[in-house]
């Protein structure tokens, strides 16, 4: 054997089982999140202490259990995982097999003992009062592939969907066009589905954002916050960021720790959960001196208002949960570029008091110094 030939099939079982492994973490998560949203919906139905806990249940279970990926949030998406999809069920017997063998569900009644299989040929009433018996097939064949194809950070988009056609067609399209999970997210945001209905000629529409869209490599291992935690890895390891992003911020951080007197450097990466949705801003500072935070976010893109809109929500996020009551109202600095230059945009955050942003002024770097900074640092990356 030649040493390209040993090179080349190296390679080709390096990406053929790393890609096996991501499906087969994948499905596990997925089933594992139906499966406790399908334990609460039958506790719910017919537990005998149900009453005691009621609306309290999902704080109760997240409170006793206190496991990380087991919050409050979590095993509120996984009860209504299941109500929205309870046809997953029957793709068990296909799918987990090998778990039969392994897990067995220790319940009282007629059900002690039952394979996961056979517990859920057995009870599928969810399934039949949700199910149109004209489409069981469909919707069981899609189920089929949610659990296979998409992961559950896909799933949790397709579950804030309430429309069950606009819901079945997002996922239909990510998993034709093998999407990532944000460009899911912007194919809904886009409205894709309402332009679709309203296109005369929707397979144009379709065949345009086909050419645009560039498809997920699935055998990189996942970088996903529900697959990390289900694996115990550090969450922080689950962010994606562009290798220019990261380097950027990283050199940003040290300059503005360098150049700023007062500045304390609270976050890297600050994930914050607002409604039902995580994000993270790229660098949290507190200044001492001025007695406010400063959230610094970077885009390796054009300006658009999104960004602005986005760091105004990071601020009032700021000003209502984190800010104390002795704290000034804290300050957003928004990084950008364009195609030839740099744009620095400052979002005051409707500081009004003169002598207050005076200092402000005086104690954070000025705009032509980032403006500097970032130039020379996208010349040397």
């Amino acid at each position: 054997m030649k040493i390209d030939n040993l090179i080349r099939h190296i390679s080709e079982v390096d990406n053929k089982l790393k890609s096996e492994a991501n499906k087969a973490v994948n499905q596990l998560l997925t089933f594992r999140n139906w499966l406790i949203g399908y334990y609460i919906v039958e506790y719910e139905q017919s537990g005998e202490d149900r009453a005691k806990y009621g609306e309290r249940l999902l704080e109760t279970l997240a409170r006793k259990i206190n496991k990380k990926g087991l919050s409050y949030r979590n095993l509120k998406l996984f009860r209504r995982f299941y109500i929205i999809f309870p046809e997953i069920g029957q793709t068990v017997s296909a799918l987990f097999k090998e778990l039969d063998a392994y897990f067995q569900l220790l319940e009282d009644g007629t059900s002690k003992g039952q394979t996961l299989s056979a517990k859920f040929q057995s009870s599928s009433t969810l399934l039949k009062k949700n199910i149109d018996s004209v489409f069981v097939d469909e919707k069981i064949k899609l189920a089929s592939n949610i659990l296979t194809r998409l992961s559950f950070s896909h799933i949790v988009l397709l579950l804030s969907v309430e429309d069950e056609l606009k819901r079945a067609f997002y996922a239909i399209e990510a998993i034709k066009g093998v999407w990532s999970v944000r460009e899911m997210k912007r194919q809904i945001n886009s409205l894709l589905f309402e332009r679709s209905k309203l296109s005369k000629k929707p397979e144009l529409l379709q065949k345009q954002i086909k050419e645009n869209i560039i498809p997920e490599n699935r055998n990189i291992l996942v970088k996903d916050i529900y697959t990390f935690e289900f694996l115990g890895l550090p969450v922080a390891n689950a962010v994606e960021e562009l290798d220019l992003e990261a380097a950027l911020i990283d050199h940003l951080r040290d300059f503005i720790l360098e150049l700023g007197n007062g500045f304390c450097l609270e976050a890297r990466q600050k994930r914050i959960l607002i409604g039902s949705e995580y994000f993270f801003i790229d660098l949290v500072f507190y200044h001492r001196i001025l007695k406010c935070h400063i959230l610094i976010d970077l885009k390796v893109e054009e300006f658009n208002h999104t960004n602005v809109s986005q760091l105004n929500a990071y601020l009032n996020y700021y000003k209502k949960e984190i800010r104390q009551p002795d704290d000034n109202e804290p300050i957003g600095i928004l990084m950008v570029t364009n195609r030839n230059d740099a744009l620095v945009e400052f979002a005051l955050a409707g500081l009004d008091e003169n002598i207050f942003v005076s200092k402000y002024l005086l104690q954070i770097p000025g705009k032509e110094k980032l403006q500097e900074f970032l130039l020379k640092e996208l010349m040397n990356l």
